[in-house]
């Protein structure tokens, strides 16, 4: 799937998991329209969430708590580990090569992170939603379930 396709399935996922809400009936409308003062600019409402305008809220409630948000630095320090040797000699010291490159240049380790960040996101391999990183097989894998009753 791609990036634009995800975000619409999770804006599916979003209204199935919410209802319209008019915040000046407070109350809830879901045919779109409330019932008593006729608006349509509604807001959306989830149960165990109050009223709020977008479904980016609803998105982020949703993912985080069906998907657990790569943990960046042990993700990149794996693919590093597996591009440089285990140890690397300094001087008459040796050191543990990832530990060496965060210590003695930590604004380096940064950028490489950084840039690493940017690769899987380039190749589809992660996906950033709500600010936080998942694998986008996780992600794909989620939509199917949530949205497999669509589907019938």
């Amino acid at each position: 799937m791609e990036n634009q396709e995800i975000m619409q399935a999770l804006d599916k996922i979003a209204y199935k998991h919410s209802t319209p809400f008019c915040y000046g009936c407070y109350a809830k409308a879901p045919s779109g329209t409330c019932k008593h003062c006729m608006s349509d600019d509604l807001m959306r409402i989830k149960e165990d969430n109050g009223p709020e305008y977008g479904l980016d809220w609803i998105i982020s409630d949703v993912v985080s708590r069906e998907l657990t948000p790569i943990k960046v630095e042990e993700a990149f320090e794996n693919s590093m580990e597996g591009c440089y040797e285990e140890t690397t000699k300094i001087g008459w010291l040796e050191y543990d090569t990832i530990s060496a490159i965060k210590e003695l240049d930590p604004l380096s380790w940064k950028i490489a992170r950084d840039e690493w960040i940017d690769f899987e996101m380039s190749d589809g391999r992660i996906i950033e939603i709500e600010g936080e990183y998942f694998w986008m097989d996780d992600v794909e894998s989620f939509i199917k379930r949530e949205l497999k009753d669509d589907e019938s």
